[in-house]
């Protein structure tokens, strides 16, 4: 009740907010924005012929997430800008959002504790240099003053942020608070992007952009332990590399973006098959001894069908030899869905979304499992390996004037946390989302 209570609060305050005049085409001093999510899933109840201490529990009542978030930004000198934002979290996900590795709620990993709490999601200056002579228009936003900016410039990003904030940024599947609500459909399943419980980081992005492609490279910490909310300071053994090319094409005259993505990660990962082969019950955290690195790969396209609808498809690998670190438990996967406009049945403020993900892990993650270990989001005590194949699909009624959209949405997933023994479960949720 008291989350629910927090969310109607924050619809009517960001609407008293919201009323400002129109914004106008110069050049803005600052931005404000906020928005507030709640989403509640549930599932009824699903066969299993066994149950782990990480496992997605066969019969539970229903889950509520919430976040509400405070966009400041100020432009502070030429091409210069601040960011803070302020964030509030609370709520749980199925399970404890464990037992499923494309969890089917992505605002839960924002989530610390069931009640409400207050931490510091983004602090970072952003610098831009003009390199040539023409401009662009960047309108007002979240985290983006109104403003007119080089065509073409190098950039730099410094502080507290999250990574996919700037990496794998696909038009039609990356954000849960509009999109799909999927793990492994905000971004590259198997990139194990550096990041605290919440989903943050420290470091600096340096990007070259021009009107037809960009390259970026982001060097930020990584978590002391697996999934954990302090990151390391030893930054010469703990660290994330991450890197991406992006290109505008077109397809038929329409437009579309191919991105490559690659990185490395380096901490004080355990090893799979030293802890298979060095522990009676295999422990991954009793072999933590020396840094250890994880390296990956994804490709992401996303293309205009038509006037009303877009595609996407997202690719991904990793080594798989050590623990996953920060986001989850994926390897390999590869995904793909449509997006459509409302406007094609006269409902021009709407939208509709399908996603098909498929998700699998290394031979040695496997073996982990199998002989009974555990990793932070899936472990059953044993393991029937086959791939976790998930569909998604949410419609989203949009209503401009309160700034509010509410989106029923139904997942599928077969062979949860790579395990035949247990499933298929429905997963059955609504969101609500403000934002201005």
């Amino acid at each position: 009740m008291r989350i629910l209570a927090t969310f109607l609060l924050f619809i009517v305050g960001t609407h008293a907010l919201a009323q400002s005049p129109a914004d106008s085409t110069k050049d803005r001093r600052w931005s404000f924005h906020a928005q507030a999510t709640s989403i509640w899933q549930y599932h009824p109840t699903f066969p299993a012929k066994y149950t782990g201490k990480n496992s997605l529990q066969t019969s539970e009542p229903g889950q509520i997430s919430f976040t509400g978030t405070l966009y400041a930004g100020i432009r502070l000198w030429k091409q210069a800008a601040f960011y803070f934002n302020p964030e509030v979290a609370g709520g749980s996900g199925l399970s404890s959002a464990l037992g499923i590795a494309g969890f089917p709620n992505g605002e839960t990993f924002r989530i610390g504790s069931k009640q409400l709490k207050v931490y510091v999601a983004r602090l970072y200056l952003e610098q831009k240099f003009a390199i040539g002579k023409g401009t662009d228009w960047e309108p007002d936003d979240l985290n983006q003053v109104q403003q007119h900016t080089p065509a073409t410039y190098l950039s730099i990003r410094a502080g507290k942020f999250s990574i996919a904030d700037f990496f794998d940024d696909n038009t039609y599947s990356h954000d849960p608070r509009e999109q799909f609500m999927n793990w492994s459909l905000m971004s590259n399943g198997a990139w194990d992007y550096p990041a605290n419980t919440r989903g943050y980081t420290v470091g600096a992005v340096l990007e070259y952009h021009t009107p037809h492609w960009a390259v970026r490279i982001g060097v930020t910490q990584v978590p002391t332990y697996a999934n954990g909310p302090v990151l390391d300071d030893q930054i010469a053994n703990a660290h994330g590399i991450t890197t991406e090319g992006e290109k505008n094409i077109r397809i038929n005259k329409r437009p579309g973006i191919i991105r490559l993505l690659l990185f490395h990660n380096l901490a004080r990962m355990g090893n799979y098959e030293e802890a298979v082969k060095n522990t009676p019950v295999p422990d991954i955290v009793a072999v933590r001894n020396i840094p250890r690195s994880k390296n990956g790969i994804g490709i992401s396209l996303e293309q205009e069908i038509s006037t009303y609808a877009g595609i996407f498809v997202r690719g991904s690998w990793n080594d798989g030899n050590n623990e996953t670190w920060a986001f989850t438990e994926i390897d390999h996967s590869l995904s793909g869905g449509i997006v459509w406009d409302g406007a094609v049945w006269a409902r021009k403020n709407d939208e509709l979304g399908a996603a098909v993900v498929v998700n699998g892990i290394s031979t040695p993650h496997r073996n982990y499992l199998k002989a009974g270990g555990y990793g932070f989001i899936i472990g059953d005590g044993n393991l029937n390996y086959s791939n976790e194949a998930i569909f998604e699909a949410y419609y989203k009624f949009r209503f401009p004037a309160v700034f509010l959209s509410i989106s029923p949405d139904y997942q599928f997933v077969l062979n949860p946390a790579y395990n035949k023994d247990r499933g298929p479960v429905h997963v059955f949720g609504i969101r609500a989302h403000v934002q201005w």
